[in-house]
């Protein structure tokens, strides 16, 4: 059975213990850690007395592969890697999220399709790699990401799909999904728009339902074919004047996720393809 969850990081800028608190008033099932420049998103004993306090299991780690995490568990991106599963095994989370490399980092990209395998079966942990998305700038579209920003074009076991990367992109999650298959892991939810129809410059991690991608679709499809990874809820609060406004967003992001996905089922149930 799939977990329905929520990141830390949908409650930028709170505290980790805050994260922990709103996500369980929000009536998350289990935690997604994106481990960040703070000292706590590192510690395992800081991480499973919050796990323990308000009862919502660790299910995934979130790499630190962001610009701003650079020095996170090193400087080396396979590394970085391999102490991200550690911290899953002692965790008990059965996931480790990580990005394709970026494309000046050479030498990682040419290996990473084996780096990802060695550390899977070395640690008993899915490492599911995200979908990215180019950089764009006025009329030009840099590549970012090396092999490719669609870990679907690569020998990877396991993938994570991201609504709101899949607009930036420019194209339907909904076709990643079913390009993807059975190697599809672990979902963040949420949304977005594509910068060519409402033109911006970040990726915006809407509530899903606010931007233009297939997200109920989407889920359905997933129920349907029988799904059993995480959804995690990776939605932006920034904008909320309250903690309650975080819960609710959160919150709605949730049960947004629950519904679809019991469609799914029940169309799964009755023999009804989408």
């Amino acid at each position: 059975m799939y977990t329905i969850g929520v990141s830390t990081s949908s409650f930028f800028p709170q505290s980790l213990e805050d994260a922990f608190r709103l996500a369980k008033e929000a009536g998350a099932e289990g935690m997604e850690i994106m481990v960040t420049n703070a000292p706590e998103t590192q510690d395992p004993r800081v991480l499973d007395f919050l796990s323990r306090r308000f009862d919502l299991p660790i299910v995934s780690i979130h790499a630190p592969v962001l610009l701003l995490t650079h020095g996170v568990f090193g400087y080396d991106p396979a590394h970085k890697l391999e102490r991200s599963a550690e911290l899953a095994v002692m965790l008990g989370a059965d996931t480790v999220v990580v990005h394709p490399p970026f494309r000046w980092q050479v030498l990682y990209s040419r290996r990473f399709e084996k780096v990802v395998h060695e550390v899977a079966d070395t640690h008993g942990v899915t490492i599911a790699v995200e979908n990215m998305f180019g950089w764009a700038a006025s009329s030009i579209n840099i590549e970012a990401y090396a092999p490719s920003w669609n870990p679907g074009r690569l020998d990877l076991p396991s993938l994570t799909l991201d609504f709101s990367h899949a607009a930036m992109q420019g194209i339907s999650a909904l076709r990643l999904a079913r390009e993807w298959g059975e190697r599809l892991a672990h979902v963040h939810l949420c949304d977005g728009t594509s910068p060519k129809e409402n033109f911006h410059l970040f990726d915006e991690h809407l509530l899903p339902g606010k931007g233009t991608q297939p997200v109920g679709e989407t889920l359905e499809l997933l129920a349907q074919s029988g799904f059993r990874g995480h959804v995690i809820a990776e939605v932006s609060t920034a904008k909320a004047q309250s903690d309650e406004q975080r819960v609710q967003m959160v919150k709605s992001s949730l049960d947004f996720a629950r519904y679809y996905m019991a469609v799914g089922r029940e169309r799964l149930k009755a023999g009804v393809a989408r």
